[in-house]
């Protein structure tokens, strides 16, 4: 359980309390008592089985796959995978590959809906690249219309682990993760992946491309 959720459920609990106190109403203690339960189980952070296969690109997030293809930018060619979290989502992240954090920015923007395009260039955002030995793998966490806040508990310099919690992002919203074009896909769109558990790709280990 992310700290989180108890905190919101605490104060959920004191105005349950105060409106027993003041009406004895049941209908109204109702509203706080079951949006308490909603937040205790939203801020769920269940334990998960990594896996160990090397080369592997874990989902940072629980959600559904929008997007998986392959594109070209100016840097060079790469794998993209989108995932987008809906409210009913676990929503802790977790980092995608072992390695070095060589990069972190948060990018601050709009709450347009996770499920458009543009969302990926003028949503709020944090920006997180990983050295992870002969090639680099990075994610985004990015608002959505109803997250308004996005914690990343990374700064470049620290050493992570494939499946590593790094953070959440509050409420409905969409991560993407950019990795080598070589990258062997092991999802589809349309398919569910869990945080931490589920492969996105699998970079092969005589690749030494490196994603900028």
């Amino acid at each position: 359980m992310v700290r989180d959720g108890y905190l919101y459920a605490l104060a959920l609990a004191v105005v349950a309390a105060i409106l027993w106190g003041v009406t004895h109403s049941r209908s109204l203690v109702a509203i706080p008592v079951v949006l308490a339960l909603f937040f205790l189980w939203f801020f769920r952070d269940p334990q998960r089985q990594i896996p160990t296969e090397p080369g592997a690109v874990v989902s940072p997030g629980d959600g559904v796959v929008t997007e998986a293809e392959w594109v070209e930018l100016v840097s060079g060619h790469y794998l993209r995978v989108s995932i987008f979290l809906s409210v009913f989502d676990v929503h802790v992240n977790r980092c995608p590959v072992g390695g070095t954090v060589k990069h972190v920015e948060l990018r601050p923007g709009k709450f347009l809906n996770a499920m458009k395009a543009e969302s990926v260039l003028v949503n709020e955002q944090s920006l997180i690249a990983i050295d992870a030995g002969d090639y680099e793998v990075s994610f985004k966490q990015i608002a959505g219309l109803l997250a308004r806040r996005i914690v990343c508990n990374l700064k470049p310099g620290d050493r992570v682990e494939r499946g590593q919690r790094m953070g959440l992002i509050k409420f409905g919203s969409r991560v993407d993760v950019l990795m080598p074009a070589e990258a062997e896909l092991r999802v589809k769109i349309g398919s569910r992946v869990r945080g931490g558990s589920s492969i996105l790709a699998v970079v092969p280990e005589s690749s030494k491309a490196m994603v900028a």
